[in-house]
């Protein structure tokens, strides 16, 4: 995740991914435009989905996990009757059916799949078995049987029916979602199979695909001031998070990692803020008793 050599540049830049291109190709790519020393993001997405792929650098990497913690929104189309071993478009068949679910089928069984649900990893998933990758087994033709996960689905709607073999979705979910474990789900729930045919992240906590830069920007602007101003600064990466004023003497306090005196607010005693002093993030941690006890801080 990090270089020794590079520059000690701090942010997100939010990349618009485009298809047939990893997300780890992405931030290599944006950590040379940038000379950057470290870099890493926040949430993979699989190589031909499109859409938000949020690359943090330097210090913003410590506010990661709380972007990969927010929701995020996927779109989505299903294809119907169709069952792949990678459970999207880029893998082999391995069942067909000639059922076609109505529209009003598929609505009802979308609601097995709203709030606190169990799921299975795809077969080709980055998960670990073993210390191996579930995708490296795969390849090598060695069936898993993944645990299953929990994953808060917030909302999950059917936005279009194309035809009588595609179904057009929207969901919005927390962490650790496979929305290909979600197409390969519904389809054996309705009787049919079925496989991810096209995928986007459209926002991701804080972070809008609208307003994304594209990869092609990114090259076109590397090594230039151009570039430096479309970073965003750490802090949006802590939006979730309340934040809390330090102190003089607070501020020195938490940069050398003690507990520091914030200004009161209403954030109750054990919850998790951040302090900021002189408009710049100083740490994360757990507020207690007038003061943020730091479990991140940040070196600038």
């Amino acid at each position: 995740m990090g270089r020794k050599n590079g520059r000690d540049i701090s942010g997100w830049l939010i990349v618009d991914k485009p298809a047939g291109v990893t997300s780890t190709a992405v931030v290599n790519k944006v950590r040379w435009a940038f000379g950057a020393k470290k870099a890493g993001h926040a949430g993979t997405l699989d190589p031909e989905a499109t859409g938000v792929l949020a690359v943090a650098l330097g210090e913003a990497t410590k506010t990661v996990p709380f972007i990969t913690d927010a929701l995020k929104c996927y779109r989505f189309t299903v294809r119907l009757g169709i069952a792949t071993n990678t459970d999207d478009a880029e893998g082999e068949v391995i069942a067909t059916s000639d059922l076609r679910p109505s529209d009003d089928d598929i609505r009802a069984g979308l609601a097995a799949f709203r709030g606190e649900i169990m799921q299975v990893p795809p077969q080709f998933s980055a998960v670990k078995v073993e210390g191996e990758r579930a995708y490296a087994l795969a390849r090598a033709g060695e069936a898993m049987d993944l645990a299953a996960r929990p994953l808060w689905v917030e909302s999950l709607e059917m936005t279009g029916r194309p035809d009588a073999d595609t179904v057009a979705l929207e969901m919005v979910c927390g962490k650790g979602g496979y929305v290909r474990s979600i197409a390969r789900d519904l389809g054996a729930a309705l009787g049919c199979h079925g496989h991810v045919l096209w995928l986007r992240r459209e926002w991701s906590g804080p972070f809008v695909a609208s307003e994304g830069v594209s990869l092609a920007t990114v090259d076109e602007l590397a090594k230039s001031e151009a570039l430096d101003a479309l970073l965003l600064p750490l802090e949006v990466g802590l939006a979730d998070l309340p934040e809390l004023k330090a102190t003089p003497e607070g501020a020195v306090r938490l940069k050398n990692g003690n507990p520091g005196m914030v200004i009161a607010s209403s954030v109750d005693w054990g919850d998790e803020a951040w302090a900021s002093y002189q408009g710049r993030a100083v740490a994360v941690g757990i507020y207690k008793s007038g003061e943020l006890h730091p479990s991140r801080v940040f070196n600038f």
